[in-house]
């Protein structure tokens, strides 16, 4: 993608992190001329952004914003995405990649409005605004380099892996995607639990925001398994058992919830796609 530039369509909490990563790191990210923000109302973290470096901030793509154009990042909400495809579609050069990380939106919708362009789509996570989240993607046609091109993008917001079946994304967006919204209500419901045992409520949410941070970390940095870590840290006839004996006990505890959540996250994904394909 060298010597050509790169529009961020969306500038709200997803776009500006990325485009923040991108602008940080100008080595492996993007040079500030050749980013082109488009965005009638960016957030006020990116007009930032747009100010520090002098970016090219547009409301609406013309034939000679969009000359020169390598990638475009779709980094809008999925119920925008008919309109502001109407505005790029007939002048976007015909062979840059388009890399959407609209939720719910399948690479056939994309297809259908981007035509015959290398499509990419990504699923990133909420880690992905400090650099910590994990991205999966999956490709059309889009050759190695254009695939080469979106990794580079996405690793500002942390590890980036690739899947050849579309239908995937929809396991992908029920663990990783939502999964970060299962381990705050876990940490909220573990604070909520120490507090109802006595403990003042300020120490029992630390104890648990830090209790969870640092469990986090062992399980960045052990080569163990989370099954082993937990083992480790359980003994036969103590507190830590007898909590998981509550945990994994009767209809199979939390394991089983944590399924049925899961099941019920990717049916949904898999509805949401459809509903996008039926447009």
């Amino acid at each position: 993608m060298a010597n050509k530039k790169t529009i961020l369509v969306g500038a709200g909490h997803m776009g500006g992190a990325l485009a923040a990563g991108w602008l940080a790191n100008p080595s492996d990210g993007i040079r500030p001329e050749d980013l082109v923000i488009l965005d009638p109302s960016p957030s006020d973290a990116v007009q930032e952004l747009i100010t520090k470096y002098n970016l090219t901030h547009i409301e609406k793509l013309g034939l000679s914003e969009a000359s020169g154009i390598g990638m475009v990042v779709l980094a809008i909400k999925p119920q925008m995405l008919d309109k502001v495809a109407d505005g790029l579609k007939l002048i976007l050069p015909p062979d840059c990649t388009i890399l959407s990380i609209l939720a719910g939106t399948p690479l056939k919708r994309l297809a259908e409005l981007f035509g015959s362009r290398p499509i990419i789509r990504a699923m990133p996570n909420t880690p992905a605004s400090i650099g910590a989240g994990i991205t999966v993607c999956v490709a059309n046609e889009a050759g190695e380099a254009h695939k080469q091109d979106a990794s580079k993008l996405m690793q500002v917001a942390g590890k980036v892996e690739w899947v050849e079946d579309e239908r995937l994304i929809g396991p992908v967006t029920a663990v990783s995607g939502s999964g970060p919204a299962y381990v705050f209500l876990l940490a909220e419901a573990l604070a909520a639990a120490g507090f109802s045992e006595g403990l003042p409520r300020d120490l029992a949410d630390k104890l648990a925001r830090e209790t969870i941070i640092g469990a986090g970390a062992l399980l960045a940095s052990d080569t163990k398994t989370p099954q082993e870590l937990r083992r480790a840290v359980t003994s036969s006839g103590g507190t830590t058992q007898a909590a998981l004996d509550v945990l994994m006990g009767g209809g199979g505890g939390l394991p089983e919830l944590v399924r049925q959540a899961v099941n019920a996250a990717e049916r949904r994904s898999r509805k949401m796609a459809t509903e996008s394909n039926g447009r």
